[in-house]
């Protein structure tokens, strides 16, 4: 087989991959199941090398995702759910369905009108998923039962903050919200010393929750923060250790003072530019 743009032959390769007769041992013992997890490994890579501007990467990374999308559309086909072709025409008639002021006679194209439409067409979807599924009739439908929980955990406190904010549940400004995460460290810290490992637990959770609520205030995606950070983090120990090598030490021979010192210098060379 040769490389090809046309996405009929990655439905080719992964059909001969699936392939009983000849295809490979380790794609025939696979299920949604065990791929699910590189399905979200390789999202967090399409991000990762978004956040590094490497479009390269990014083309490879987005392949990956795309592969991600046909071994499971095959897994589907293969019981006789749906085919590759149902997962395309699925999400071109959501777009469709979502987008009224551009494909129907809906012509109110503001983005205030746009969220407020979104927001009721993603409610009737949620209605018919429901029905879908068969959910007792009987069992009160949340606001927030649309919200998945395998999602990080800062992005999904993002999604269940920003559904209750849709119906007034919000703080009025960030400032109020900062205030918040002065109260919560203030019961961590009295937390620590109750010495209640549980309570300790719940109040740096309570903590994570109202950060995540700051950074959505201040329209910061805190996924997108905290991986800034450790890439940051990465950086400066790297320095310190390529400082350490240099001077003949290991991490282990050099003491705190010595790491803080190189981790201060590594922030000056970062401001500097150097």
């Amino acid at each position: 087989m040769q490389p090809s743009r046309d996405i009929r032959h990655l439905l080719e390769i992964m059909n001969a991959l699936r392939s009983p007769e000849t295809g490979c041992a380790w794609d025939r013992q696979q299920t949604y199941a065990t791929i699910a997890p590189y399905t979200i490994e390789e999202a967090y890579e399409v991000a990762d090398a978004i956040t590094r501007e490497d479009r390269a990467d990014l083309r490879d990374e987005l392949g990956d995702l795309l592969f991600q999308v046909v071994f499971h559309s095959r897994l589907a086909e293969e019981e006789g759910a749906f085919d590759f072709g149902g997962v395309v025409e699925a999400i071109t008639a959501k777009m469709i369905r979502r987008h009224p002021h551009v494909f129907g006679a809906e012509r109110e194209n503001s983005p205030e009108a746009i969220k407020a439409q979104w927001q009721k067409i993603k409610a009737e979807e949620q209605a018919e998923k429901q029905a879908r599924q068969g959910l007792e009739a009987s069992r009160p439908k949340s606001l927030l039962d649309d919200v998945p929980l395998p999602l990080p955990g800062l992005t999904r406190s993002v999604k269940l903050q920003n559904k209750a904010a849709h119906v007034g549940f919000d703080w009025a400004d960030a400032r109020l919200v900062l205030a918040k995460v002065r109260e919560e460290t203030r019961e961590i810290e009295e937390a620590i010393a109750s010495g209640q490992a549980e309570e300790i637990h719940a109040e740096i959770g309570d903590l994570l929750f109202t950060i995540a609520n700051l950074a959505r205030h201040l329209n910061v995606d805190p996924e997108a923060a905290i991986r800034s950070t450790n890439a940051k983090f990465e950086r400066r120990f790297a320095f310190i250790e390529t400082a350490l090598r240099e001077q003949g030490k290991t991490l282990e021979e050099a003491n705190l003072a010595e790491m803080d010192a190189l981790w201060q210098q590594a922030k000056e060379s970062e401001k500097s530019g150097g």
